[in-house]
């Protein structure tokens, strides 16, 4: 799907036939989310509205309770190439500080909704909470809407494995390793995107010529530590590959590094922006006794993780997300 949502820095357009407007953070932008983005998509085609997600950075638990922010499935700069792929027209990202934090649900429907989205139909999802310390719940917006003259719906939520899917539980899965049940309910593989930086050349002496990941948000969560099977995506180009992800004991590094080795690939990507998905895991970090023990076991790691891009289809399906 090509993107086309927009991304303004100041307020909407004048929009005569209002809005069909969604809120939240959407971190991870995962199948509940995804079934609230078309859901508004739908809606503001058969009515002629423009659709709007107003969202949020940094996350609101960072400003009013930043000891239990969580760590993010998807950066800022993440969450909005995600979005970008979306039925939106419009993406409202409102710097969260401490004046929207204190804002009453009946101010944050005035300020937000009303005088900046001119919105006209409110679809959320069931467990949607807003205003200050969340005191705001379906109930009240349905009562607020009655009184302003725009509808509220819910979208139902999407369950996976008996429970609904969502941020939480994702992140659950991620910081466990467990990347095939993270998978299923993001509707794409995990992945981060970062620039590649300059290293210490190690692996073009091992006949393994990689590519390290700078830039790196410390807010964003990393599956455990390990040896993976990747998928490396950079502008006008794509490749399987495989990924140290931690140490590098056998060099006496105890730095956490994400460095990929790609296959059949000969480019120089300094300085570019990739996106690197998570594949599979095929081993932990270990010391080896030589660079020689070392180099055996790259070639068995290749093998595997051949094997596991093959098994898991040649093609990323980031792009079909949304």
């Amino acid at each position: 799907m090509t993107g086309r949502a927009r991304f303004p820095a100041s307020p909407l357009p004048r929009l005569p036939k209002g809005t069909t407007v969604t809120v939240g953070s959407f971190d991870g932008v995962h199948l509940g989310h995804q079934a609230v983005l078309h859901e508004i998509g739908r809606r503001a085609r058969e009515s002629g509205r423009a659709s709007v997600l107003v969202t949020f950075d940094p996350h609101p638990l960072e400003v009013v309770n930043p000891e239990a922010a969580p760590p993010l499935l998807t950066t800022g700069p993440e969450r909005l190439e995600i979005l970008a792929l979306s039925p939106l027209d419009y993406v409202l990202l409102l710097r969260f500080d401490r004046h929207l934090a204190g804002l009453t649900p009946e101010s944050f429907v005035q300020e937000i909704l009303l005088e900046r989205c001119a919105v006209r139909e409110l679809v959320i999802g069931h467990d949607h909470g807003f205003g200050r310390g969340r005191s705001g719940d379906v109930e009240t917006l349905r009562r607020l809407g009655a009184a302003e003259g725009f509808d509220v719906d819910v979208v139902d939520p999407i369950d996976f494995g008996g429970q609904h899917v969502s941020s939480s539980r994702i992140r659950r899965a991620v910081a466990g390793g467990d990347l095939v049940t993270a998978r299923a309910m993001l509707g794409r593989p995990y992945s981060v995107v970062g620039r590649v930086g300059l290293g210490e050349r190690r692996g073009r002496l091992l006949g393994v010529p990689t590519i390290n990941l700078s830039e790196l948000s410390p807010r964003k969560l990393l599956p455990p530590d390990g040896v993976y099977a990747v998928r490396v995506e950079w502008r006008g180009g794509h490749a399987g590959g495989m990924m140290n992800q931690g140490p590098k004991p056998t060099f006496e590094d105890g730095r956490r590094i994400l460095e990929a080795h790609l296959f059949d690939v000969d480019a120089d990507l300094y300085g570019e922006w990739v996106r690197v998905e998570w594949v599979e895991r095929l081993r932990d970090i270990e010391r080896f006794e030589s660079v020689q023990h070392l180099q055996k076991q790259l070639e068995r790691d290749r093998s595997r993780a051949l094997a596991a891009l093959a098994a898991a289809g040649s093609t990323s399906s980031h792009t079909t997300t949304v």
